[in-house]
């Protein structure tokens, strides 16, 4: 096995941590410790919500439609500027754009446009789309 089999795996496992288990961790452990702090402390709302599964189904039919509108703003107002940031920084992006300039106005040599075509196949066929049918 190569080296990017590991570094494949890594990132795999990352990422499964990072979107997913700790996600779903750190949503119950916020629960569990807001209902800690704020309803059991305070005699009236322990008595409105006087068991953890009451609290936990208001908790979540309130939280979740609030957490969509924020999102759907941050998709709608922050992701763009985001992604620009992310581009601007990203040589990789600038050395295929300038390579796509340079195609177009026939300045890169048919060695670069092959090499260009090969890098961008290579990346193809790691795809699970199929761009061709």
């Amino acid at each position: 096995m190569d080296s990017d089999w590991f570094r494949r795996r890594w990132f795999d496992f990352r990422l499964g941590h990072s979107v997913y288990l700790i996600f779903l961790l750190s949503f119950s452990n916020f629960i569990l410790i807001f209902h800690r702090l704020l309803i059991e402390r305070n005699e009236f709302l322990n008595d409105v919500f006087s068991e953890l599964w009451m609290f936990i189904v208001i908790f979540v039919a309130v939280y979740f439609p609030f957490s969509i509108l924020i999102g759907a703003w941050h998709r709608k107002t922050q992701i763009k500027i985001e992604n620009e940031q992310a581009l601007l920084n990203n040589p990789f992006m600038a050395r295929n754009f300038r390579m796509m300039i340079d195609i177009i106005e026939g300045k890169a040599s048919k060695d670069e446009i092959r090499k260009f075509r090969e890098f961008l196949i290579k990346i193809e066929k790691k795809s699970d789309h199929d761009f061709h049918s």
